[in-house]
């Protein structure tokens, strides 16, 4: 594969950092969450302070290959507890104001300045997430590869191109020409002959890995590995899943949908493991913030400080930064601090996987966390 791959996987709604890597053996845990936390004989245990949730045993066992670091206390300073807002600076690595443009976006843009890589990031599922909004980027969105298509239901490429021509007709009426009309219909040309570049992976797709079906996550994840697989020029996958939103029925709610994540992550590992292509590509898992330590009765509300985690062959698998505190007189609010900002995240994915200058897509230098030293 040229360059190096990047999957990012959206846990969307604020996944419990508490429930998810535990600190089993903290009284303070124990005495917050009186009703939803995991007991200590069903925690996995990483060490004899902390372990994962007991569906997470595929993360365990990648884990224990030294292909998973974990990131204690991801955020940034005066956490939002909105999750649009708090989403929105994920997004745009923008804490202090409105963002405009995609952090993913803006590496797009780096990476192909002529725009010239219609299939450079690809979408999988509904709409399109702000991290990968940019002028100019080109990204595909799609809910089921093998459907997929722009104006598919035409056959012949010059009818196609005949449709566009009349769509873009009918927009000149309402808005004029010039600029605009012509970045649409620029647009447009770039969606169809993404849509088909995208309808061939699936027939050069061979595996022997058997994704779940029942599920979103596990069909997105099976997606980006028939995209990286078939070598068309995808720098980057993205998808998510949620909602992690557990205000009630927290236990059951977090553990049904960590079981998806964990399922699709280890199959796409394990197909780009049999396909000899895992040295080039890593995921990134994040949630835009996690759970206030203090449960409220059957589940848990927005809180500030979460946990992120990156895997992949070429990743220095281990903790990073500190657990936050949960004694009461360090909290914000009663919630965890943040310790570790994400945009010292972003800053190492940027420069030593994706290769391009991360100063000006998160406004700064920030220090690297080393999980690709």
């Amino acid at each position: 594969m040229k360059g190096k791959k990047l999957v990012v996987i959206q846990l969307s709604g604020g996944n419990d950092y508490l429930n998810c890597v535990i600190p089993y053996n903290n009284s303070n845990y124990i005495d917050n969450r009186p009703n939803v936390r995991i007991n200590k004989n069903e925690v996995i245990p990483i060490d004899a302070n902390i372990g994962f949730n007991p569906v997470m045993q595929p993360m365990k066992d990648l884990y224990d290959q030294n292909k998973v670091a974990i990131l204690h206390g991801v955020g940034y300073p005066v956490p939002n507890r909105s999750h649009f807002r708090s989403m929105d600076i994920w997004h745009t690595a923008e804490p202090t104001k409105v963002g405009t443009e995609g952090w993913l976006g803006n590496a797009i843009n780096q990476m192909y300045p002529k725009h010239d890589n219609v299939v450079a990031a690809v979408n999988f599922g509904a709409g399109l997430p702000r991290a990968l909004v940019a002028h100019g980027a080109p990204v595909a969105a799609v809910t089921d590869l093998d459907s997929y298509g722009f104006l598919n239901h035409i056959n012949e490429e010059d009818n196609r191109l005949d449709a566009l021509s009349a769509f873009k007709d009918m927009y000149a009426q309402a808005i004029g020409t010039g600029p605009v009309m012509d970045y649409l219909r620029q647009t447009g040309l770039d969606a169809l002959k993404g849509a088909d570049i995208l309808s061939t992976v699936t027939s050069k797709y061979s595996s022997d890995i058997e994704y779940s079906m029942d599920n979103s996550f596990s069909k997105a994840m099976k997606g980006a590995a028939q995209v990286l697989q078939a070598d068309i020029g995808t720098r980057i996958c993205y998808t998510q899943h949620g909602s992690f939103d557990a205000h009630t029925n927290g236990i059951a709610l977090q553990e049904g949908l960590l079981k998806h994540v964990m399922g699709g992550i280890r199959d796409f590992y394990d197909d780009m493991k049999a396909a000899n292509k895992s040295d080039d590509v890593i995921m990134f898992v994040f949630s835009e913030f996690g759970r206030r330590v203090k449960d409220n009765g059957n589940g848990t509300d927005h809180g500030s400080g979460g946990v992120a985690f990156v895997i992949g062959d070429s990743v220095k698998g281990g903790q990073y930064s500190e657990y936050p505190s949960l004694q009461y007189e360090d909290l914000l609010e009663g919630d965890l601090r943040f310790n570790l900002d994400f945009r010292s995240v972003y800053t190492e994915i940027l420069e030593d996987w994706l290769e391009v200058d991360s100063r000006p897509i998160v406004k700064g230098e920030y220090e690297k966390v080393g999980f690709l030293g």
